[in-house]
């Protein structure tokens, strides 16, 4: 299978997944998705393989969301095809039979965060960051954000991390439950294969099993899903998502005040 934007790895039962755009560290752009849900698919059906590992390359990020070069000339049909992908992507996360592990260095931002939270298992380095940005740049996280997140660290720091889109660092990640490991850089490697290698003992039918029914309840979230892209789809190609996307591109602040008068 040839990629541009991932490299895709299988060996010995483990089969990786690496976000290859640290130019942008890593932000993904339609392609990207295409491309990780392709290798996604290949893995859960390859029954030689028994856990799926997802990371970012370079040392700066694992993935700060999506291309805001891509996204700044987002309209309604084609912010809506970009969103239905990243649901399909995310969603293939939960749903292929092996549990995935998402192994973080360096910023886990935005729709980064939102690919961590669809993971079963998430190692991160010390100087990891957390966050979400949606509403920094006029958008929304309203593809895991708003429904997974409550359900991992509790409604109410879910909404800090939403409505004040602070950072957060991998102990504090640690702290609320986002993430399940905390290693030195030197022992990222290491230890994410560590946790493969166990994983690897067990049964996989069991595995397959628990994971099924571990989603059963967030299952039933799957409607919000669909009115969120119809609903986010909507905000695309208006002044004010505008003014957050080239705020952000032309590195300043942005001024959101003028949509309050």
């Amino acid at each position: 299978m040839q990629f541009e934007d991932i490299i895709y790895q299988k060996d010995k039962g483990i089969a990786t997944l690496i976000i290859n755009r640290p130019e942008v560290l890593n932000a993904f752009r339609t392609k990207t998705i295409e491309e990780l849900s392709s290798a996604l698919e290949d893995a859960g059906n390859d029954r030689k393989v028994g856990v799926i590992v997802i990371k970012g390359a370079g040392e700066k990020a694992f993935c700060v969301g999506g291309d805001i070069q891509e996204m700044k000339n987002f309209d309604y049909w084609s912010g809506r095809n970009f969103l239905l992908k990243f649901l399909n992507f995310l969603l293939l996360i939960r749903k292929v039979p092996k549990p995935v592990i998402c192994a973080v260095k360096g910023y886990c931002l935005g729709g980064g965060n939102e690919i961590n939270i669809s993971c079963d298992l998430t190692i991160a380095t010390e100087d990891s960051i957390f966050g979400q940005v949606g509403p920094k740049v006029g958008s929304v996280p309203v593809i895991g954000g708003t429904q997974f997140l409550p359900r991992i660290v509790g409604e109410k720091k879910a909404r800090e991390m939403v409505f004040l889109c602070n950072q957060y660092s991998a102990y504090e990640a640690l702290q609320m439950g986002l993430i399940n490991k905390v290693v030195p850089r030197e022992k990222f490697d290491e230890e994410v294969n560590l946790w493969c290698q166990r994983i690897l003992e067990l049964s996989p039918q069991a595995l397959r099993i628990a994971k099924l029914s571990f989603n059963f309840e967030s299952d039933q979230l799957y409607p919000s899903f669909l009115h969120a892209v119809e609903i986010l789809s909507q905000i695309y190609d208006t002044e004010e998502f505008k003014e957050g996307m080239n705020s952000f591109l032309e590195k300043r602040k942005p001024d959101f005040s003028k949509f309050r008068r």
